[in-house]
């Protein structure tokens, strides 16, 4: 037996011995997805993790989706993965900088993208995904300004789709932002010309602009069933995911470059000694969780 089929062996009996479940992102390395007992994106991960029934939740992604985990199910002892698997995008905005960008627009709506710190999701009206963005803000009296927190791109796609007036904080993902370009875009249609681009609402607007898909990592896998030749505008997690799932698929990565490096901070080896260990466990004061799951439901009883 090989040492990554040992260690999987004592992952499935740990995970056994101590009523472990393993929730898992699109974008975590593929040996890790297949471990999982459920895996999707952060609205997925989300609605699942309200509904675990087990003592102790393993999170494998990255601080702000166990913290959303431990906001949905507090009786469960909910661990991270790799203790340093922060968001860069996450860490753009905190709590006083919400507070005073509210302050400027008092008849507003915050709307925080799931992608922020517990602190920032107390701090605001309702969380969204980059599933329901859209929806979302749709929801809101179109009297109000919807202020968009921390995604500049994906708050600007929301806006563009509903017409409503938005204003975005500068905030954006490294991996979509700055990894994905216009220039990707431009030498992959040259190459595949006749594939189909989805791409993620967190890319640029000129990116997305080129797109004939865009969407959440579900409904890019959505997409897939149906579909063949396509060109995978995300982090490079959900393309192997998608290589892997459909072998004889014409599937392409727009760009080798896409890579979230707090994603993959998680291995089959740091699981096991967080499971081992039970290290990582995320702990949220009281106060600042129940304003914060407020929001989450808000966003779950919309979605």
């Amino acid at each position: 037996m090989s040492e990554k089929e040992e260690i999987i062996k004592e992952i499935y009996k740990l995970k056994k011995e101590k009523n472990a479940i393993i929730l898992v992102h699109n974008y975590q390395i593929l040996e890790v997805q297949k471990i999982a007992d459920f895996i999707g994106d952060s609205l997925q991960l989300a609605r699942e993790a309200s509904k675990v029934q087990a003592d102790i939740i393993l999170f494998c992604g990255v601080r702000f989706m166990a913290e959303t985990a431990k906001l949905l199910n507090p009786d469960a002892k909910v661990l991270l993965s790799a203790k340093e698997a922060g968001c860069p995008m996450a860490d753009m905005i905190n709590r006083n900088q919400l507070i005073e960008f509210k302050a400027k627009y008092p008849n507003s709506v915050v709307v925080c993208y799931v992608n922020s710190s517990v602190e920032v999701k107390a701090e605001s009206d309702i969380c969204c995904t980059s599933s329901n963005a859209i929806k979302i803000v749709n929801s809101i009296p179109a009297d109000k300004t919807v202020l968009f927190v921390p995604d500049q791109n994906l708050g600007s796609y929301a806006a563009k789709k509903t017409k409503r007036n938005v204003v975005v904080w500068k905030g954006y993902c490294y991996t979509h932002h700055l990894k994905i370009s216009i220039e990707d875009v431009k030498k992959i249609r040259q190459k595949y010309p006749d594939y189909s681009l989805l791409v993620h609402p967190e890319c640029s607007p000129e990116v997305v602009a080129k797109a004939d898909f865009v969407a959440s990592t579900k409904g890019m896998v959505d997409f897939a069933k149906e579909h063949n030749n396509m060109i995978i505008g995300t982090e490079l997690g959900l393309y192997e995911q998608l290589k892997d799932k459909y072998p004889n698929k014409n599937i392409v990565s727009l760009s080798a470059k896409a890579i979230c490096n707090d994603m993959k901070k998680t291995t089959l080896k740091t699981i096991l000694a967080t499971l081992e260990k039970e290290y990582n466990e995320i702990i949220i004061e009281k106060e600042i969780a129940i304003k914060a799951v407020r929001s989450i439901n808000n966003m779950l009883r919309l979605s």
